[in-house]
Order: structure tokens, then C-alpha cells, then sequence
């Protein structure tokens, strides 16, 4: 079974985009190639319950087994040294990329508490998106009782377009409730 948000890339938004872009070839219409889900423990460097527990969240969240990423230099101030485990993240590609982003865009961000929409400039000059999130427990499939640190993560849209511009047209037309300016 094809994801939903596959089934409207295919069937709408590339024909729409190929309009509105002025693209004559279909294989230049900006698509997403991956989304990666970040979590920096910090906290991990004193008790590596934390890294173990965001491991767990991830696990759940995604779908899929995460990687644990390492310091790549030592900074006395933080007392870390190289080498040590402070983090972890998925890639996303394929059917489970869609998922999830059907996922968080219909269930996840109308939990999260004061949401106005997400920033339209967040982006980084080469059509990628990135996307904070301050507490874990906003995904309905995590208990809220099982873990004991609120934790946040970064979400990156990696897509193939190198306009900013291109890339948030193919993101609003997934769905993503960007913040509309209101002139007063």
C-alpha cells in the first residue's frame, strides 16, 4: 500500500508544481529525497540512561533503529571528550519518510501547545528545511508516564531543489502549515 502523501506528490503536486515553476522536464520538479530526525542528549555525558531512553523515543517515533552519533572534539568547558556518545538520528527515505511526514504534519503539530504555524524562513539557502521540536511527547505514540526527561529533536527536509522558494512551494503543497504574513 503507497503512502497517501507518495499517491499526491505523484498524481497532484508534480503536475502543479511543474505549472507554477515553469518546469518544462518532469525530473526537474523539486522532490524530497529524506527526512532526518535528530536528538542531541547532552545530558548523556552524566547518566547514559538519557541516550538509551532518547534511543527508545526514536525507535518508536520513526519506525526504524537509530544511529548514535559521537563527539568529534573534546571541550573541556562541557566535559566532553572525543569520541563520547552524545546523540542520536534516523534517515528517512522511501515509504517511511512519508509516513512520518503525513504523520507530523496532521497529528503531531496540532498537539503542540501555542502553534501558529511553522517559520516559512527556516531554511538554508539550498532548499532544505529544518524544524525544531521542544518535547518528544507530542507524538501520540510515546507514553507520557515511561519517560522521565522531556526531550527535543531536529527535523530536516532534505529535498532536491536548490531554491528555497521551490522547496517551500513543494512543502506547502505537502501540507506544511507555514505562518502567513499578517499586515496590519
Amino acid at each position: 500500500m503507497t503512502p497517501r502523501l507518495l499517491e499526491k506528490y505523484n498524481n497532484e503536486i508534480i503536475a502543479d508544481l511543474k505549472e507554477r515553476l515553469g518546469k518544462t522536464n518532469i525530473h526537474s520538479v523539486p522532490k524530497l529525497q529524506k527526512i532526518v530526525v535528530n536528538m542531541g542528549v547532552g545530558s548523556a555525558i552524566q547518566d547514559k540512561k538519557y541516550l538509551e531512553e532518547a534511543l527508545d523515543v526514536l525507535t518508536q517515533i520513526t519506525g526504524q533503529k537509530p544511529v548514535v552519533t559521537k563527539a568529534r572534539r573534546s571541550i573541556a568547558g562541557f566535559r566532553l571528550r572525543e569520541g563520547m556518545n552524545i546523540g542520536c538520528k534516523v534517515t528517512l527515505r522511501g515509504d517511511r519518510m512519508y509516513e512520518f511526514m503525513d504523520r507530523l504534519i496532521s497529528i503531531v503539530l496540532p498537539r503542540v501547545r501555542d502553534f501558529r504555524g511553522l517559520n516559512p524562513n527556516s531554511f538554508d539557502k539550498r532548499g532544505n528545511y529544518n524544524l525544531g521540536l521542544s518535547e518528544q511527547l507530542v507524538f501520540p505514540e510515546l507514553n507520557p508516564d515511561k519517560y522521565t526527561k522531556s526531550q527535543g529533536m531536529n527535523i530536516t527536509f532534505v529535498t532536491s531543489s536548490d531554491s528555497d522558494d521551490d522547496a517551500r512551494e513543494l512543502l506547502r503543497d505537502f501540507g506544511m502549515p507555514f505562518k502567513t504574513s499578517e499586515r496590519r
